[in-house]
């Protein structure tokens, strides 16, 4: 197994069922918003999951520890991250149940030839694609700022993907969230759950989790919020259960 992995490369444990996931040493890596986004999805046994813009494809590999679904599809647009989710797959014995396609979600064509989904995650790239300097060539901005992907884009391909009356669950920024609630009712993803994460009880949400509803009826409910501190500046106790060091 040890010939997956190359030099520029890191094997991480995830500290979940034994499951470990393939990284580069010096770009883009998994953060919380990952680990947040895994378990604020709502999936049940039998369930079909598709994440889109799944990067090196830590969210259908959390997903495939913590829940009995039985088939996650990540789909990225970035072929080296393909290839190097796919050989995490590999190395974890997932193949029967995740798969990776190297595609593009604004490719609607692709998107209506892939089995409905139950559930649809996504970490989409958080920033305006006009906002700050960028090389088109960075793989860490493709994964932060709108070049590939905008926020509409994500949207409208999830609507396509998911079955009647499906959930969409979107991890983002705050500043985003009228620009998100706004389009998932134009594209007839209804609103049903927000949940704000904070660094801790004294400083504002920098993280938004988002739920949405395929043709779901007008109802929405704001979740407790989430601290990643306590007062005394360690982690919360949510957070460690989150992580499985509670």
């Amino acid at each position: 197994m040890q010939n997956l992995i190359r030099e520029d490369e890191t094997l991480d444990d995830l500290q979940l069922k034994g499951i470990h996931i393939i990284q580069k040493k010096d770009a883009f890596r998994f953060g919380v918003d990952a680990v947040l986004l895994s378990n604020f999805a709502k999936v049940k046994r039998g369930m079909r999951v598709i994440d889109l813009c799944t990067g090196t494809g830590i969210v259908p590999l959390l997903l495939a520890g913590k829940t009995e679904a039985s088939h996650i599809t990540g789909i990225e647009i970035q072929k080296d991250m393909v290839e190097m989710a796919k050989r995490s797959l590999q190395y974890n014995q997932l193949e029967g149940r995740i798969e990776f396609i190297h595609g593009d979600l604004k490719d609607l064509a692709l998107m209506k030839r892939l089995d409905k989904a139950d559930v649809i995650t996504v970490n989409p790239p958080y920033k305006l694609k006009n906002s700050g300097i960028i090389n088109p060539d960075d793989k860490n901005a493709i994964a932060r700022h709108e070049i590939l992907a905008t926020l509409e884009d994500v949207i409208i391909s999830a609507r396509v993907l998911l079955r009647d009356n499906g959930r969409l669950y979107m991890v983002h920024r705050p500043e985003r969230i009228a620009d998100i609630l706004c389009l998932m009712r134009k594209h007839k993803i209804e609103p049903k759950a927000i949940r704000a994460v904070h660094p801790n009880t004294k400083k504002a949400p920098n993280i938004i989790l988002v739920e949405g509803q395929r043709d779901g009826g007008a109802f929405l409910k704001w979740q407790p919020s989430l601290y990643v501190y306590n007062d005394e500046g360690g982690y919360s106790d949510e957070i460690n259960e989150i992580y499985g060091r509670g």
